[in-house]
């Protein structure tokens, strides 16, 4: 168990620390990354979720339905909760409290879910984690997008809004696990070819976005607060808790149960962090709580296994 957990975390911490200390050392400018995080949103994590799901056989798709709707109905109550605990205790925007809502929401299935599943379930786990990625890009990805697309809108009323929500919907993070479920259930098979250069281009994502989340976090000062530690707790323990209630009522095979509680036990990813800089929203809440999250993983991680 010491070796899965070092395995799967260890890289996690050695590369945000990389970009941390990139942006410490002004060895590269941690104020000016939009050509650094349009590389990671725009290009190198939709091949990779595309390349992902597109991969994965029809019938291996629709037999992890429950699973699915596992992963979005517990990330949708916990970026509920969030976001209206940012609202009307915090009282932040709804831009901010949508930035710190995905933060809560959605745990870091790319960096820290592919070594942790593929440690304990052996490749065949990969499948678990695709879901994982594309359900949290295809559910919760567009909510933010489209909270951060119409705060913006909202002074060209209810037609500005709507546009905006639909521009959410066209970014490349939500288009790209959408064509590869597509392609899977329609039972297309890409060119070898192609679907190798997908995967090469998406095997960037997970390093240099959590890179980018170090250089990010250099520029910013790490402040705990209330609002930071009830993140923590609801991503750390509320999640798999939420995950255990429901996998209740599902009927899943004993190993797809076990890594739902350990993808929803996972901390929160850099998602949140990423949109609040695409979109000028103050990410300092927001990593914070990644940097907290990740390091109480150290105790969730092992009680997640232990009771798995």
């Amino acid at each position: 168990m010491t070796a899965i957990l070092l395995d799967a975390l260890v890289p996690i911490f050695a590369v945000m620390a990389l970009g941390y200390f990139a942006g410490w050392m002004r060895d590269i400018d941690n104020r000016h990354v939009g050509e650094l995080n349009a590389l990671v949103m725009d290009f190198a994590l939709p091949a990779s979720l595309f390349a992902a799901t597109a991969a994965t056989p029809r019938a291996m798709l629709l037999a992890q339905l429950p699973l699915v709707t596992i992963f979005a109905a517990s990330m949708l109550l916990l970026y509920g909760i969030s976001f209206v605990m940012q609202r009307a205790l915090f009282r932040l925007s709804a831009a901010e409290a949508s930035v710190q809502a995905l933060t809560v929401a959605l745990p870091n299935y790319a960096a820290a879910g592919l070594p942790l599943i593929t440690a304990v379930f052996g490749p065949a786990g990969t499948l678990y984690v695709a879901l994982s990625i594309a359900t949290g890009s295809v559910v919760l990805s567009p909510l933010t997008l489209a909270v951060l697309e119409a705060t913006g809108a909202e002074r060209s009323g209810t037609t500005g809004v709507m546009r905006a929500i639909g521009r959410s919907l066209c970014k490349p993070v939500v288009l790209g696990p959408l064509a590869g479920i597509a392609l899977s259930l329609l039972g297309v098979s890409m060119p070898d070819a192609v679907g190798r250069s997908f995967e090469l281009i998406g095997q960037t994502a997970g390093g240099v976005a959590l890179f980018l989340t170090g250089l990010i976090l250099s520029a910013q000062r790490m402040a705990l607060s209330g609002n930071v530690w009830s993140g923590v707790l609801l991503k750390n323990a509320v999640h798999p808790v939420l995950a255990v209630l429901l996998l209740a009522a599902m009927p899943l095979d004993v190993e797809a149960r076990r890594a739902a509680i350990l993808l929803c036990a996972l901390p929160s990813g850099f998602f949140g962090a990423l949109f609040a800089l695409r979109y000028g929203v103050d990410s300092s809440l927001a990593g914070s709580t990644l940097i907290v999250s990740s390091l109480a993983s150290a105790v969730a991680l092992p009680v997640a296994l232990i009771l798995t």
